[in-house]
């Protein structure tokens, strides 16, 4: 009884002094990140916009049943009750979360590192 709390003792402070955690049961995995996705649930499609404004100029239309990627989320204009605005992943435009019908949780904007911007002629002269 005395040597195996002798030998634990001993691996509590080797544990310690490596830095080792010891496990209790079987190791868990990591959770892994979704790419959030959604699609356009309004009948008459939805405008992308530069903006999450609807004072924004349209850049393109998605149809009714459209997949898209959503990167992430902002409070902006409010559209009858909703002020949710959705960034698209893949292209620098903004939806009305009113028109779109997400596939699990869409994180906060502030809360997602930037990436590669654009590499549109207009996106790389603004950036001198």
């Amino acid at each position: 009884m005395t040597q195996t709390l002798v030998a634990r003792g001993m691996a509590v402070a080797v544990a310690a002094l490596t830095g080792a955690t010891l496990a209790a049961g079987p190791a868990q995995a990591a959770p892994v990140p979704t790419r959030p996705s959604g699609t356009v649930v309004s009948g008459s499609g939805v405008n992308e916009r530069y903006f999450p404004s609807t004072d924004s100029s349209v850049r393109s239309t998605l149809l009714r049943g459209v997949k898209v990627g959503l990167r992430c989320k902002v409070r902006a204009q409010d559209i009858g009750g909703n002020n949710v605005w959705y960034l698209l992943r893949d292209r620098a435009t903004w939806v009305n979360s009113a028109y779109i019908a997400p596939a699990g949780p869409v994180p906060l904007c502030k809360d997602v590192g930037r990436g590669v911007p654009e590499s549109a002629p207009r996106t790389r002269a603004a950036m001198g």
